[in-house]
Order: C-alpha cells, then sequence, then structure tokens
C-alpha cells in the first residue's frame, strides 16, 4: 500500500512538473522535432517516411474523437491530472509532427519566390498548433487543421502511386481528402453527436474554404509540384558526360557570392551558355519538364521567353535525373530558365546575369 501510495505521488509531482513548464517543453519539442526533420527526411516515395505520416495523422484521428466522445465538456486542458489535458498535448504533438514534415517536403520542391503563400500557409499552422493550444479543444479548429493535413499528404502520396502527376492527379486527390475526412465526421458524428450538431455548420464551412483555397492556389502554380524537385541547378559555359557517366562542366569562377539573386556570369560574344538540372522524381515516375528560357527587357520591363526546350526525366535517382539545356550566344542582361512540369508548374529556376567581356575565367568542375 505505501509503495502505491509513493508512485501515485511520483505521478502526480510529474504530471504537476510537466503542467508548470508545459509550454516551454512543448515550444521545444515542436523545434527540434522540425530540425531532426529536415535533417533526416530524405524522399516523398520512402515506405518509413509515409509510415510515419500516416501514423501520426492516425494517432491525431483516435484523439480528438476521445477528446470530444469521453471528456464530454468535463476536460481541463490546463489540469495535469485529467485525461483531456493529456489528449490534447497529444494531438497538439503530432499535428507539430505532421506539419513540420510538410514544411520540409513543400519547401525543397518549388521556387520559394513563387509558392510562398502555400508555405505561408504552411508555416502559420504550425505556429497556430504552437500558440493556439486552447482552441484544441475546439472540434471546428481542430478539424481544419486536420483536412488540410489530409490533403496535403494525399497531394504528393496519390502521384507517387499513379507515377504521374497533372490536374487531374490532383483532383483525385482532393476527392480522396474529402472522402476520408467524410468518414472521420461519420466517426464524430457518432461519439460526440450533441458537439458536432452544434459546430457541423462552420465545420462544414472551414473544410469547404479549405479545399477551394488550397485549389486556387494550385491551379494558379502556387503550390510546389510535389513529389517532384529539383536537387540542382547551375549555369556553365560548356558541360560533357564522361566516361563514368559523371558530367565535367566549365564554370564561372568570378560569378559573385552565392547569395545574390542574379549572380553575374562573364561571357564572350558567340559563347554558349548551358543550364544543368538535376530533377528528381519517385521510382517508375518518369515524365518531361521544359526549360524556359526568359530574358528581361528592361525596356518593356517584363519577361520575355526566349525559347522553351523539353526534357525527358527517368524517376527513381536519389540525386535527380540529370539533364541540361543550351542557349546559343544570349544577350547581356538578366536572365532566368524556368524549370517546369508540362503542366506548367515551377519546380525550380535558374537566375543569372550575363555580363559581355573579351576574356572569361574559367574552372573545370565534376557533376557527380
Amino acid at each position: 500500500m505505501q509503495d502505491e501510495n509513493q508512485k501515485y505521488s511520483r505521478l502526480t509531482k510529474i504530471r504537476s512538473w510537466y503542467g508548470k513548464y508545459e509550454r516551454l517543453i512543448s515550444s521545444w519539442s515542436l523545434i527540434c522535432g522540425f530540425v531532426f526533420d529536415a535533417v533526416t527526411l530524405k524522399r516523398v516515395d520512402l515506405f518509413w517516411e509515409n509510415f510515419w505520416v500516416i501514423a501520426h495523422l492516425t494517432i491525431v484521428g483516435t484523439a480528438m474523437v476521445l477528446v470530444h466522445a469521453i471528456e464530454k465538456g468535463e476536460g481541463d486542458e490546463t489540469n495535469p491530472s485529467k485525461l483531456h489535458f493529456w489528449l490534447v498535448n497529444i494531438v497538439q504533438f503530432f499535428f507539430g509532427g505532421i506539419l513540420s514534415t510538410y514544411l520540409v517536403f513543400y519547401f525543397r520542391s518549388g521556387d520559394i519566390t513563387v509558392t510562398w503563400p502555400f508555405l505561408l500557409i504552411l508555416a502559420l499552422c504550425f505556429w497556430a498548433n504552437e500558440a493556439l493550444k486552447r482552441h484544441f479543444v475546439r472540434l471546428a479548429f481542430q478539424i481544419s487543421l486536420f483536412f488540410l493535413s489530409i490533403m496535403c499528404f494525399a497531394i504528393y502520396l496519390v502521384p507517387v502511386f499513379a507515377h504521374q502527376i497533372g490536374p487531374d492527379i490532383f483532383l483525385l486527390s482532393g476527392v480522396y481528402s474529402l472522402v476520408f475526412i467524410a468518414l472521420f465526421l461519420l466517426v464524430i458524428r457518432l461519439t460526440s453527436k450533441e458537439e458536432f450538431a452544434k459546430s457541423q455548420n462552420i465545420v462544414y464551412a472551414c473544410i469547404g474554404g479549405i479545399f477551394i483555397l488550397v485549389n486556387t492556389l494550385y491551379f494558379t502554380n502556387l503550390i510546389p509540384p510535389l513529389p517532384v524537385s529539383m536537387k540542382e541547378a547551375g549555369i556553365y559555359y560548356s558541360i560533357r558526360r564522361d566516361n563514368r557517366g559523371n558530367y565535367q562542366v566549365s564554370a564561372d569562377s568570378n560569378n559573385g557570392p552565392w547569395y545574390e539573386l542574379y549572380p553575374d556570369i562573364h561571357k564572350k560574344t558567340g559563347q554558349p551558355l548551358y543550364v544543368y538540372s538535376a530533377i528528381f522524381s519517385p521510382a517508375d515516375f518518369n515524365m518531361n519538364i521544359v526549360h524556359e528560357w526568359q530574358f528581361y527587357d528592361i525596356n518593356v520591363k517584363q519577361w520575355e521567353t526566349e525559347s522553351k526546350i523539353p526534357l525527358t526525366v527517368i524517376g527513381g535517382r536519389d540525386g535527380g535525373f540529370r539533364t541540361y539545356s543550351e542557349k546559343f550566344n544570349p544577350a547581356a542582361g538578366h536572365w532566368r530558365v524556368n524549370v517546369l512540369t508540362e503542366n506548367g508548374q515551377l519546380i525550380g529556376r535558374v537566375r543569372f546575369n550575363v555580363v559581355l567581356v573579351d576574356q572569361t575565367n574559367q574552372i573545370m568542375q565534376s557533376l557527380n
């Protein structure tokens, strides 16, 4: 009996300690989790990467059902002695894990200068997950984040299985997301009938709003084109493939610091330039891409498309499938080469500023 009392006393102290430092512990765990994901997450088509996302979604969904079914208004999200407190913390913690995974994957795909609205939405959700904990007891808030999480997962998982990307596959991802959330709402309705009846109108409105928003972002090319991503890219004077399959390139040795948006590339008149890109797509996911060469016309202050060069990408290589395009004698000024899917989604972008010179300083590099 004494041993049981001691164990209960220790458990009570642990609960009290966690309750006292809950915000600090939660914040650090989410930050550390995000850093861990950024370092360890590799490919969107790997089994274990997706298994953990599914596991996180399952735990979040189960805890959400229990929050609204078991406690039934008796919970206190500030009291560590209540089951409600721990269920809300579980929802918050695993939501953080899901959102950090999406931030890492989507950040690696596309160009941040174009897809920043979608990345900002994910970042705000990640912040809200930590800052708005009390809202986790509200059904509409929880389901909104849950549906967005499901849809973000389906957007890149369905193409992995379909071995293709495009508007029809995206719409199919949306259909799967709606079916899944409808089944989940059925469970919520059965286990928390009164609470769901009070919130159902706003729940449906939130789901519809998120669905429309994500579709709008996709069809305006503001969502990164996962599961495709650009692993490496660059601008070179010459490029050739050696007997071992590596690319030997000649690069400008004086093209300025890495952080310049449009680094200088010094070129002689009549000299061509080559843009190299390594594009990752999952195994058995073969596709066509386009190198779109654009020149900034300072007279009309807009980008003019000079050429579009179609290229083929074969999926499965960790470092991405390597290919390149050539532009003969590009004019002096700002250039960018958009690496696009066939449907016009931006995979990545190479920017540079052509400076005409009499003599260039070149260095040889090997791209493995």
